[in-house]
């Protein structure tokens, strides 16, 4: 069972507290970075440091070996947060010294996400939608379905969907209302029939359940008025994951949740491709769907796969055979 979160409690707690709003006020949502920083803050607690001089290079040693890291991602990630945490509280006079010393590892290798097909994704949902209900779970099945459907469907990230509430859809434009999301801007997702005749029918079920919705109401929740927790949808997504017997291709990571939106990037591309449509020309729209800053931060998620280095491969054919018959006399 977890622990109650009762707040920023050790030495640092005043100077944290002022580095998360100072983030937040310049657009960072920087829910990740705080869990860290409460994951910091317990350490000292239970440490018993009790003054900002307790907070030496030895005691930020000891929280980083309490932290264990298997990926250099995510240790360089702890890293990063501490860095900047340590830098903004000297120059705001908190600290006088920097206690971090430990440096960031080196990556020796990229994680290769797993990618979802079509048929993949389908099978998924139906397995989904067989989900039994449970005393404090109704409509389980129809509710993962449609969550797992805008994650695939959509490309949404899961705290997006969890966020969800009913005045954010838009029947009659198609449209998906995502608020305050990732980078703190709000953003406008269309859907297609399909999507539109999925939702309709989650919510037709729903008020038959729960009677007539309100609007501030969440779109996934299981009852008390609070959305779904996103570690409870990964939760379930890895049960029904074991379920499906998937492949996993040699040197490619199991599937988890986060690759739902990949592949619909992934996805996207190839349709282009195979449509004919040069990927270049519309990369700055796919970034604006999935509510990047920009879009080199898309271009993390278009990973080479077989299929699109096949339509690579037959584009720059037509374009050789082309070139050729022009110089050709």
């Amino acid at each position: 069972m977890r622990s109650t979160w009762n707040g920023f409690q050790s030495p640092l707690a005043e100077g944290i507290q002022h580095f998360l709003a100072y983030k937040r006020a310049l657009g960072s949502s920087f829910l990740t970075e705080e869990y860290a920083l409460r994951l910091l803050d317990a350490f000292l607690v239970k440490q018993k440091v009790q003054t900002i001089e307790g907070v030496t290079a030895e005691c930020i040693d000891a929280f980083l070996a309490s932290r264990p890291r298997k990926r250099s991602r995510s240790y360089n990630h702890l890293i990063s947060v501490l860095g900047r945490l340590f830098t903004w509280l000297i120059k705001q006079s908190y600290l006088t010294y920097f206690p971090l010393r430990m440096q960031t590892r080196r990556e020796t290798s990229q994680r290769i996400p797993f990618l979802f097909t079509p048929d993949m994704a389908r099978r998924l949902l139906a397995c989904a939608e067989n989900l039994t209900d449970t005393r404090i779970a109704p409509l389980r099945g129809p509710t993962y379905r449609t969550i797992f459907a805008l994650l695939y469907g959509l490309g949404l990230r899961v705290g997006e969907v969890t966020r969800l509430c009913l005045k954010d859809l838009d029947f009659e434009r198609s449209l998906l209302v995502i608020r305050q999301t990732k980078f703190a801007k709000s953003r406008l997702v269309p859907f297609g029939p399909r999507m539109q005749e999925l939702l309709g029918e989650y919510l037709q079920l729903r008020a038959k359940k729960h009677g007539p919705p309100l609007a501030d109401e969440h779109l996934f929740s299981f009852g008390g008025g609070r959305p779904i927790n996103r570690g409870t949808i990964g939760k379930t997504f890895r049960s029904l994951i074991s379920q499906l017997e998937l492949r996993v291709p040699e040197g490619t990571s199991p599937p988890r949740l986060h690759d739902l939106r990949h592949s619909f990037a992934v996805g996207t591309l190839l349709r282009w491709y195979r449509a004919g449509i040069d990927p270049e020309t519309r990369l700055l729209h796919l970034s604006t769907f999935l509510g990047h800053v920009s879009p080199n931060s898309t271009a993390v998620y278009l990973t080479i796969t077989p299929d699109l280095l096949l339509e690579a491969n037959r584009r720059f054919e037509r374009y050789a055979a082309s070139a050729i018959k022009e110089v050709s006399p």
